[in-house]
């Protein structure tokens, strides 16, 4: 019997009513047709022009090649490198199947399911994971303008996956042994301005310090910002100590908003990383500054495709 020509399968798809069951499934059968050399493509393209990863000379010569990438020897300090040397994705292997495991990132799926998808070992699945993501995550704004917006929220401290607890073991899902934000707590930092850039910051275990605000926040505020935060007097004293002008909005007392002088912006940033995170069953305190920053790579929307996020993990290697 003769084969379907692509034309006529294609025809046929048209005239079939599709679930979302078999869209899905279309999709992940088409994100696994890869040209293996497409990657190596990317890669090439993205670390175009870049200085030696060791000692930053422009001047370069070919150097043969390995693992299908071309190997350059630096005319400066003489070490040989690749394009990936000096990113988060140096000698990972597999590059027939980074697009799509990127676009398994893009769809928020779980190591499991991600590594079912790509047909790979969770292990690896996981390892590419907390490769691919911090690459992409380092796309960030420099500075942030005009209104922002800051607010931290807390989660209790995790170690899991660790070998070796510096605490006695809970159950999943426990609670904190002492009421309020304590040292039990990681606390997530975020900084949002009203055209929507965001930037995040681990901060470390209890209540954020002045200190803590300075690091973080003095570097990404122009000095003409209008920095508006809940009723944290440690706020107060950081816009104070660094000249900048503040206004808070005491939400304890009820308080949503004073005409354009409210939080919700960076609150529903909040509420939206929480609900999403919730997919992974636990997250390790290690990593929430790798989840969130994937949350607003996400929300950003700038990243939108698995190339988007290859480049934007080689160029800011």
């Amino acid at each position: 019997m003769r084969g379907l020509t692509f034309d006529e399968l294609f025809a046929m798809l048209l005239a079939v009513q599709l679930s979302p069951d078999d869209l899905s499934r279309l999709r992940e059968w088409i994100a696994g047709i890869v040209d293996p050399a497409e990657c190596i493509a990317l890669i090439e393209q993205a670390a175009a022009g870049r200085p030696c990863p060791h000692c930053r000379c422009a001047r370069k010569h070919r150097c043969g090649h390995a693992s299908g990438l071309q190997r350059f020897r630096c005319l400066g300090c003489g070490h040989s490198h690749n394009a990936l040397t000096g990113t988060p994705l140096a000698r990972l292997r597999k590059k027939e199947l980074w697009l799509p495991y990127l676009q398994c990132v893009l769809e928020s799926r779980t190591v499991r399911d991600a590594a079912r998808v790509v047909g790979v070992h969770r292990t690896t699945s996981f390892r590419w994971r907390h490769r691919f993501v911090p690459g992409a995550m380092r796309d960030r704004p420099a500075t942030l303008s005009a209104i922002v917006e800051a607010d931290e929220t807390y989660r209790l401290e995790s170690q899991k996956g660790a070998r070796n607890l510096t605490r006695p073991p809970r159950k999943r899902g426990g609670v904190a042994k002492r009421r309020g934000i304590n040292r039990e707590h990681d606390c997530l930092l975020v900084a949002r301005d009203r055209s929507g850039r965001t930037l995040d910051f681990h901060t470390g275990r209890g209540q954020v310090t002045v200190g803590q605000l300075h690091e973080c926040l003095k570097p990404v505020l122009p000095g003409d910002a209008l920095l508006i935060t809940d009723g944290a007097i440690v706020y107060q004293h950081f816009a104070e100590q660094a000249g900048i002008t503040h206004e808070a909005v005491n939400v304890e007392a009820g308080v949503r908003a004073r005409g354009a002088i409210h939080v919700q912006n960076v609150n529903s940033w909040h509420s939206r990383f929480k609900s999403w995170l919730v997919r992974f069953r636990g997250v390790a305190s290690r990593y929430l500054i790798h989840y969130s920053g994937w949350q607003r790579v996400l929300d950003d929307r700038r990243l939108t495709k698995p190339a988007h996020l290859l480049f934007a993990a080689v160029q800011l290697g």
